[in-house]
């Protein structure tokens, strides 16, 4: 009985013969870094505590949107006051018009939206809308970005998918894939020949305006304009999912940060608190085609949820007052630029990308900055870093292809102790 059970490794045991490899979502089985998952009791802060009462500093952060730690009190005591009042209406209420309108005031291109229940479902919903508005059916995506698991994007994907070395996901039909172009990432010349070749076919061009999930990348200078450039020209749509980036990044996301505007933008994570929750939204003209004002139908039960709007209000209320990204972003330079000391002092060969807030550790190549020099990093060794630094306490995302968070809740004191922590893994690595 899981009653009984005590341990992670008693717990991991008998979940495999309930779901599917042990887990609710294949990269937390570990199978990508040679070890057997850690089962969490409770978090706070900077911290996570394992069923067996083990303390790990957190990297992962949920994959990203919990800005302030774990457990916050001004978001757990508003889940506790709202969970009180309801705990799910299938009704409308006023917090999903108040999560509507910060979100809408802090991303002017966001001018209507519609709250959804997760990223995938914003980024399906998203592209239904771009083929509606458009009349035409192909979509454009980049080899290794991730949005989601419906079919249209499971061609080539990132995160998970490419963890588990299946680019394209069986039961995906052939005319969902060959409705799917794919270009490379940073690439503008791979964009502009899709849309050579398929002229007056393409809907729209999808983008993680900072790719995240095939490890962190960031845009070089001229890709993202130049994705605006070749939509306009060709009368395709740019669609940003912004699901990590969107109030990661800052308070107007990659939009704001990179100065280039999107038609159709996708949200999850830190709009929800933490909380399950997605949301997306765009120009009046093309979102006013949605039912039940237009023809484009998308629907769900939970989308607005009482719980996670109430959340998502009180996060972006912080964020909006605290406005930490600056801080966020010295932070996050100051632990990486030790962790490149560290590299070089061990003569790993390795590099770091980051991008406020958030970075990945690339071992076995010198730079990335597209999708195959991702996919030369040596994912063995980063298994042995990634086991190495969970033995003294340190809880990274258990893949190479991630990126690493921290939040406010993080402390000097938490990062020397990863610093020291790294220096004794690379020690035995070499």
């Amino acid at each position: 009985m899981v009653v009984g059970a005590e341990s992670s490794a008693e717990l991991f045991s008998q979940a495999g013969n309930l779901m599917p490899g042990g887990v609710n979502s294949p990269v937390r089985a570990f199978n990508a870094v040679g070890a057997e998952p850690v089962y969490i009791e409770h978090a706070s802060g900077s911290k996570l505590y394992s069923v067996e009462g083990r303390e790990y500093i957190d990297y992962m952060m949920s994959w990203g949107p919990l800005i302030l730690g774990h457990a916050n009190m001004e978001i757990t005591s508003t889940i506790t006051e709202a969970a009180v009042k309801g705990t799910s209406f299938g009704a409308n209420h006023k917090n999903e018009v108040v999560l509507a309108e910060l979100i809408s005031q802090s991303m002017p291109a966001v001018e209507m939206l519609r709250l959804v229940n997760s990223g995938t479902e914003a980024t399906m919903s998203a592209l239904r809308l771009a083929r509606a508005a458009t009349g035409r059916e192909k979509v454009i995506k980049f080899k290794g970005c991730y949005h989601g698991h419906a079919d249209s994007f499971l061609i080539s994907a990132g995160s998970g998918a490419l963890t588990q070395g299946s680019p394209s996901s069986p039961g995906v039909t052939r005319g969902a894939a060959g409705d799917t172009l794919l270009a490379d990432y940073n690439s503008i010349v791979s964009v502009k020949e899709c849309f050579e070749l398929n002229l007056g076919e393409i809907a729209a061009v999808i983008v993680e305006p900072v790719a995240g999930n095939m490890g962190l990348i960031p845009p070089v200078e001229g890709f993202l304009a130049g994705l605006r450039q070749e939509c306009d020209k060709y009368g395709a749509l740019l669609i940003f999912d912004e699901v990590i980036t969107g109030f990661r990044l800052g308070l107007g996301g990659a939009t704001e940060m990179y100065g280039v505007t999107p038609d159709l933008t996708t949200l999850g994570k830190i709009i929800g608190g933490g909380l399950p929750v997605g949301a997306y939204g765009g120009r009046r003209e093309l979102m006013e085609q949605i039912s039940p004002l237009g023809q484009v139908y998308q629907a769900g039960t939970l989308s607005g949820n009482p719980l996670a709007c109430a959340a998502g209000v009180r996060m972006l209320e912080i964020l909006r007052r605290d406005k930490p990204y600056t801080e966020l972003a010295k932070m996050c330079q100051a632990l990486t630029a030790i962790m490149e000391e560290n590299i070089a002092e061990a003569g790993i060969k390795a590099c770091i990308n980051r991008v406020g807030s958030a970075f990945t550790l690339f071992f076995g190549v010198e730079s990335v900055n597209s999708y195959d020099e991702a996919m030369s990093a040596d994912t063995a060794m980063f298994g042995a870093y990634f086991r190495g630094m969970l033995e003294r306490g340190i809880y990274l995302p258990p893949a190479q292809y991630e990126a690493n968070f921290i939040s406010t809740a993080h402390s000097i004191d938490d990062f020397e102790a990863t610093l020291l922590a790294q220096k004794e893994v690379f020690a035995a690595l070499v």
